[in-house]
């Protein structure tokens, strides 16, 4: 067998490991076994890479990995669950900066002009991974709440940039050799990431990470493309389709197109007309015993996680509580909305941290029609998505998302730290209904007195 023949053999076992773990990631009982082996996949393909005949440089190599691994592996380590959607962003971020900086080195290292199917790809890389890099980058910004300010672009100077980023790739591609138009693309590419990334906020976030997260995957497909490696046209096609497919899906959840995601600037923190109009509204506000109360001697309760959980880090403070209900008879499930939290599944990634059954965890669209007769919703942290001025107000920016029905219940608890609106900056009309009742304080705490009271009954 040849040196050839075995690098083909390692990138072949590579894959099926990558196909393997992506399937396992479905569920969280998997989801972790599955990271592991697309783990070891991904090793067995840099071995086989750097195994290529031709490579070199190998002090060069080693010290970027190892600052690779002593930058990477204590940030994936320490980082906190509710940091993950930044942590996320950042790594995206990374991967199509590397993409970018790969398309100027093979550009500008060129002996010979580039043939096109080797120059058009690379092209691609560069403006797609620059656009996923500039845009990742404002995306951590905001979910760090670093930047809370934003601006709106007319579309036409999104549409612009893009414009001059491939007019300038297909003067290029013409037989151009200048690396100044090459530095303009990614100039032009990475102002359209910022700019299209910067008016976007609230419940559209978690639809822009898997969309910058698909730019990244195809950006590294396409560098394989150019650059003849099997590894990178793999493993980039993999990230681009399962991205791809993800916005797909939590763009239909919220019953609007990627295009109005990334241009209608939803919750950009500016007051809506309905804040301004929500005035008329008083909330009440009651105690952990009087919760305790109306939740021992329901029937079904419905549990509305959110980002405030997270942050309260209460996940295993809920399953608590759900468990004493439960010994009471009551029957308690989970309504999870599809962009819940600040990434896709942060909510059910906590749950079942917390040991909560996954059949217990109900989707939108399964749990809606159960909100009829579900005697208490005991919303913690959750803002955006239970808003019902999205199906009643039409000057409001998140007119026509899917929520979840939790008005529809008999009554409805919230657990929040204040009245302040949440990140799509917009009130929620929820908090005034009559029999609506808050809670106020850390969610944590919160959910621990009810639990206190719950035993004490």
């Amino acid at each position: 067998m040849s040196r050839a023949d075995v690098i083909s053999l390692l990138y072949i076992v590579a894959f099926s490991l990558f196909i393997v773990g992506l399937r396992m990631l479905r569920g969280p009982r998997t989801a972790v076994r599955g990271n592991q082996i697309a783990a070891v996949g991904m090793a067995i393909a840099v071995g086989a890479t750097l195994a290529q005949p031709g490579v070199g440089d190998w002090l060069l190599i080693v010290i970027g990995v190892a600052i690779g691994v002593a930058v990477g592996v204590p940030a994936a380590r320490s980082v906190k669950m509710t940091a993950m959607p930044q942590m996320v962003a950042l790594f995206n971020g990374v991967g199509g900066g590397a993409v970018a900086l790969i398309a100027v080195v093979e550009f500008r290292a060129a002996d010979v002009e580039l043939p096109l199917d080797a120059l058009i790809p690379l092209l691609f890389a560069a403006i797609v991974g620059s656009i996923s890099f500039w845009g990742s980058n404002v995306a951590f910004l905001k979910l760090q709440e670093l930047m809370k300010g934003s601006i709106r672009t007319p579309p036409a100077v999104n549409g612009a940039l893009l414009l001059i980023a491939v007019a300038l790739a297909v003067v290029i591609a013409a037989g151009s050799e200048s690396e100044l138009l090459f530095w303009l693309i990614l100039l032009s590419a990475g102002a359209l990431g910022v700019l299209a990334v910067v008016p976007i906020g609230g419940a559209d976030m978690p639809v822009v990470i898997s969309t910058l997260n698909a730019f990244t995957g195809l950006s590294a497909a396409a560098a394989g493309i150019a650059l003849d490696n099997t590894a990178l046209i793999v493993a980039g096609m993999l990230v681009g389709a399962s991205g791809s497919i993800l916005t797909k899906q939590m763009a239909d959840a919220m019953n609007r197109s990627i295009a109005n995601v990334f241009f209608a600037g939803v919750g950009t923190g500016a007051t809506s007309a309905l804040a301004a109009a929500g005035g008329g509204g008083t909330a009440r506000s009651t105690s952990a015993a009087d919760v305790a109360i109306q939740l021992s001697y329901a029937r079904l309760v419905v549990v509305v996680p959110g980002y405030g959980m997270a942050v309260a880090q209460a996940q295993r403070a809920v399953a608590d509580l759900a468990t004493e209900l439960e010994k009471r008879g009551v029957e308690v499930l989970y309504a999870i909305h599809p962009v819940a939290g600040r990434m896709p599944g942060h909510m059910n990634v906590l749950l079942a941290e917390a040991d909560v059954p996954y059949d217990r965890l109900k989707e939108m669209d399964d749990i809606n029609g159960e909100f009829a007769r579900t005697d208490v919703s005991l919303v913690i942290g959750a803002n955006d998505v239970t808003n019902p001025a999205a199906r009643t107000e039409s000057g409001s920016p998140i007119y026509g998302m899917p929520i979840l029905d939790v008005d529809k219940s008999a009554s409805v608890i919230v657990l929040k730290r204040s009245m302040s609106s949440g990140f799509a900056g917009i009130d929620n009309p929820l908090f005034y209904d009559p029999k609506t009742a808050m809670l106020f304080g850390d969610a944590k705490s919160s959910v621990a007195d009810i639990l206190t009271e719950v035993q004490a009954l």
